[in-house]
């Protein structure tokens, strides 16, 4: 019971302060950087406002849409950009990547910039393109394979219609 006492202050100091900055820094692309990158080609936009969020995470299961403080305290990948949405234009997202490699992505159109998914407002789309149910897709089918520089993706916005999530229709 000693152990496991002194292991709590351990684990509280671990823990890094939430914030929605976090994985900002590693995330933001830099002029002219030439490592590896996903550029995020945004399709299916609603309107324009709120905010655009893409998020990187690790390919797994278990680490997929997980806690930022978490991934970032096992020392596991997570990065985050977020900008307003452009006023005109097809917007498009650079996100730094630690590496070659494949990841989950996923990508929130927050129309009223509460920074959390709201399923009755707000857009959301994974690389892939997962057709979407009302829970999260498996890590696996919302991944992207970046090569060592700068890796184009494209990613559609589903938002609520009728009793499910789907793109929107732009026939109409």
């Amino acid at each position: 019971m000693t152990t496991a006492l002194l292991a709590l202050p351990l684990l509280a100091a671990a823990t890094i302060p939430s914030t929605p900055d976090l994985g900002k820094a590693e995330g933001q692309c830099k002029p002219g950087e030439k490592g590896p990158a996903f550029l995020v080609t945004v399709d299916g936009l609603r309107d324009r406002q709120g905010n655009l969020k893409l998020e990187v995470y690790p390919d797994s299961e278990d680490d997929f849409l997980q806690d930022d403080n978490i991934l970032i305290s096992e020392g596991k990948t997570f990065r985050r950009v977020e900008v307003p949405v452009p006023s005109s234009g097809t917007p498009e997202l650079c996100i730094r990547l630690p590496g070659p490699g494949t990841y989950a992505v996923s990508l929130l159109h927050d129309r009223n910039e509460d920074r959390k998914f709201n399923w009755t407002i707000d857009g959301i789309g994974f690389a892939g393109n997962p057709r979407l149910g009302w829970g999260k897709p498996k890590a696996r089918k919302a991944t992207a394979t970046a090569g060592p520089g700068l890796t184009r993706i494209t990613i559609v916005l589903n938002y609520l219609r009728g009793l499910g999530v789907a793109p929107l229709d732009r026939r109409k």
